[in-house]
């Protein structure tokens, strides 16, 4: 029989975001790839899975996906998480699907935890046309990238850390974006939840000389 990959989101924050059947998949596969085992394996301890975590991320993934693709053609169930949230989206995985499927064998997602889809619902701008553009380039290309998100008709969606935040609302004023409505939402799904709203300008007052801490997720009309 074919083995098959599953793809199982685990919480971006809150523990009891984890879906009764990600627990069921994760201790019904052969093996787990984590993206850091020790963060995974906390996770996987508190859930009392006992299923053996290998680790798969960004500096492996290109010499691993063909063994794990393998071990899926000989009959191996692999699942496959991040640290948290969707693996795949802005996370290790897109290389691992693409060879999988070149090879026949069948590949899952799970529905569950994203960063992305909460922000995107309480930023207060339209959401029935949006584009996600993940980690902007955090040097070269950087301007041209943000240019390019200014002039987007549709509502735009991204991530951005805590270190760059503002220099994210600094080059969007300074290329012309100051007017432009914003919803800056941070630490989804956990204690000291936030989103931040209004226009570059206002946000900008708003966060000016605050350590904004945990990943961000801005949208942009």
């Amino acid at each position: 029989m074919s083995g098959q990959i599953i793809f199982v989101p685990t919480p971006i924050g809150n523990l009891e975001d984890m879906t009764f059947r990600a627990i069921r998949v994760l201790k019904e596969a052969d093996v787990i790839l984590a993206e850091d085992t020790r963060t995974s394996g906390n996770l996987m301890k508190h859930f009392e899975i006992g299923t053996p975590l290998k680790s798969f991320h960004m500096h492996n993934e290109h010499q691993a996906v063909g063994y794990w693709v393998s071990q899926a053609v000989e009959g191996k169930t692999i699942a496959v998480v991040t640290d948290a949230g969707t693996p795949g989206i802005s996370d290790p995985g897109f290389l691992l699907v693409r060879e999988a499927v070149k090879n026949g064998v069948e590949v899952w997602c799970l529905p569950g935890a994203t960063a992305l889809i909460p922000a995107l619902v309480v930023s207060g701008l339209p959401t029935d046309s949006f584009a996600f553009l993940g980690f902007l380039p955090q040097k070269k290309g950087r301007q041209t990238a943000i240019k390019k998100l200014l002039e987007e008709t549709r509502t735009v969606a991204l991530y951005e850390s805590p270190h760059r935040i503002h220099k994210l609302v600094e080059e969007l004023i300074a290329l012309g974006g100051g007017e432009k409505e914003i919803s800056i939402s941070r630490e989804i799904s956990k204690k000291f939840e936030e989103t931040i709203r209004g226009t570059v300008l206002e946000v900008s007052e708003r966060i000016k000389g605050k350590e904004l801490k945990g990943e961000m997720v801005v949208v942009i009309h």
